[in-house]
């Protein structure tokens, strides 16, 4: 199941693909009539878990081919990024959003376009898809390729997805949603549609960020064998 590139590929897709198939509107209306939306939910986790944790094994022990040489500065891509990029996902997994799975726009007492939504309304798959990016700069050999391209095509693809699966549920209650928030970052606030709301991001999820990011720079050259910040080790 693990060790090589077609592996890899198998879990990558598999992955890719059952995020669409399992959040597509035909899939996942027929399986929440069946289960419930709370099991559903569950089941979904799960199941992307598991995928998720044979994809990172199948990475993990793939065979390292040099396909390019990246230059050496972009070395410095990833350093520079990851902590935007996981303080975007943390943000989008801790502050409450429209395009959270189990959201719904008629919550009472819950602001679902403050804090990071003002930034952009997908935080999270925004700060996985700069983590694919600025990994396949860096990255010249076939597993990073693979899995990296894999994120991209579905922190793109997720935002375009879960936005027309918000439309065809709320309707014109999704327009409002549209018009004070923005996929591109920062986007919105240029055009004067919302503003900045730092009250709604607070320090508390700059601090974490910088924890994790510190934490997995000491991990990184244990679990991939190489160091998060070039030259380091």
């Amino acid at each position: 199941m693990t060790g090589s590139l077609d592996a890899l590929f198998a879990a990558t897709v598999l992955f890719v693909g059952g995020h669409f198939a399992l959040s597509s509107l035909p899939v996942r209306l027929a399986l929440i009539n069946k289960l419930g939306e709370t099991r559903f939910l569950v089941a979904y986790s799960i199941v992307i878990l598991v995928v998720f944790a044979w994809m990172a094994a199948a990475f993990a022990d793939a065979p390292v081919e040099a396909l390019w040489t990246p230059a050496p500065a972009l070395g410095w891509l990833p350093a520079i990024a990851m902590p935007i990029s996981i303080f975007l996902m943390v943000c989008g997994v801790t502050t409450p959003s429209p395009t959270l799975a189990g959201a719904r726009l008629d919550d009472p007492g819950r602001n679902l376009v403050g804090g990071i939504v003002r930034i952009t309304r997908h935080p999270f798959l925004n700060g996985t898809a700069l983590w694919a990016i600025v990994h396949l700069a860096a990255n010249g050999e076939s597993r990073s390729v693979i899995l990296f391209a894999g994120i991209l095509i579905l922190s793109v693809g997720g935002m375009w997805h879960i936005d027309k699966r918000r439309e065809f549920l709320y309707g014109a209650d999704w327009g409002p949603v549209l018009m004070s928030t923005s996929v591109v970052p920062f986007a919105a606030i240029l055009a004067g549609r919302t503003t900045f709301d730092w009250a709604g991001i607070g320090w508390w999820r700059v601090l974490a960020a910088v924890a994790i990011y510190l934490a997995l720079v000491g991990i990184h050259p244990f679990a991939l064998g190489v160091p998060a910040w070039p030259g380091l080790g």
